[in-house]
Order: structure tokens, then C-alpha cells, then sequence
């Protein structure tokens, strides 16, 4: 894996459990699975990361931070994948997650009108939140899936790789 890459960018461990605001999480940032990058708190982490990134919520990395020490992922690559959905990718993502939500519960899905304006918002919000927030659980349960899977098959095709080409150079 590109770990330098990623030891990069990241916080120091130490300065994030000794940051002052933080200090009344007391031991739960000691695990260093929260901070390494090994194969399993990484896909843990892309898994979390992505789940919540499509929720449509406010304190979507608070959600992913909290979530990637239940589970023991990586808290900054977590916390990072958040931001797939910002302000700029955030109407597509969330139409997609509309789509996806009329789809599986068979209702028709709305279209836009030529003039957006807030009093069809709210008129049509009673029928657009069920399959509105439907398809973004779902889509963040299957894309979080998916990134776990990946992941860790990507890992270990790199690891055995790099086995091989040092296998070979010794030769």
C-alpha cells in the first residue's frame, strides 16, 4: 500500500490525545488501530467512512469519527472519506441516493420542476424524504461494503505482490 503517502498527511497521534478539547475522551483514542495502516483499520475505516458520508446528516465526520473507534478503524482515513460528499458533489450524490430510494421502494420518482423554489420543496417533501433517506442507507451500506471488500483484496494482492518481487530479486 502507498503507507508513506498516507503517513504523510496524517495527524500525529500523540498531539490529536493530547489536544485539550479532546482530553474527555480519555483512553478511547489509545488503540493503535485507530491510527495505523494496516489492512483491516483501513477497510474498516473505508467501510465507516463511506456509510456516513452518504447519510444525509449534519456532523457526518463526527458520525464517521465515533464509528471508526466502535469498530477500530482508522480514524483520519474515516473522518477524510467524508468528504466525498461536500457541497459540490452533494446534489448528484443525493439525487443518486433518491433514485436509488424510489427504485426499491417502487414509487415513482419525482422530477424537478423548471423553477425551483422553496414552496415545492416543502410541498414535496413528505414524499420525497421516505425514499430520500431509504436509498442513502442503503447506498452507504453497499458502497461501505464494497470499499471493506475491496480494500482488503487490494491489500493483500499488493502485499503478495511485493512478496514476489522480493522473492525474485533474491533469485
Amino acid at each position: 500500500m502507498p503507507r508513506r503517502l498516507f503517513k504523510r498527511y496524517m495527524p500525529d497521534p500523540a498531539s490529536i490525545r493530547e489536544h485539550k478539547s479532546l482530553r474527555f475522551l480519555g483512553t478511547l483514542l489509545h488503540d493503535p488501530n485507530l491510527w495505523h495502516l494496516n489492512r483491516h483499520s483501513v477497510a474498516r475505516a473505508m467501510a465507516v467512512g463511506l456509510f456516513a458520508a452518504f447519510l444525509p446528516i449534519p456532523l457526518q465526520m463526527l458520525l464517521a469519527a465515533a464509528l471508526a473507534v466502535a469498530v477500530r478503524g482508522n480514524i483520519p482515513i474515516a473522518v477524510s472519506l467524508v468528504w466525498l460528499t461536500n457541497p459540490i458533489t452533494m446534489p448528484a450524490v443525493f439525487f443518486c441516493t433518491y433514485q436509488t430510494g424510489a427504485w426499491l421502494m417502487d414509487v415513482p420518482a419525482r422530477t424537478l420542476p423548471d423553477e425551483l423554489t422553496w414552496a415545492w420543496i416543502t410541498e414535496q417533501l413528505s414524499t420525497l424524504w421516505q425514499p430520500f433517506l431509504l436509498g442513502s442507507v442503503v447506498t452507504g451500506l453497499v458502497l461501505g461494503a464494497l470499499a471493506y471488500f475491496v480494500t482488503m483484496s487490494y491489500w493483500r494482492w499488493w502485499v503478495a505482490r511485493q512478496w514476489h518481487r522480493r522473492k525474485k530479486s533474491r533469485m
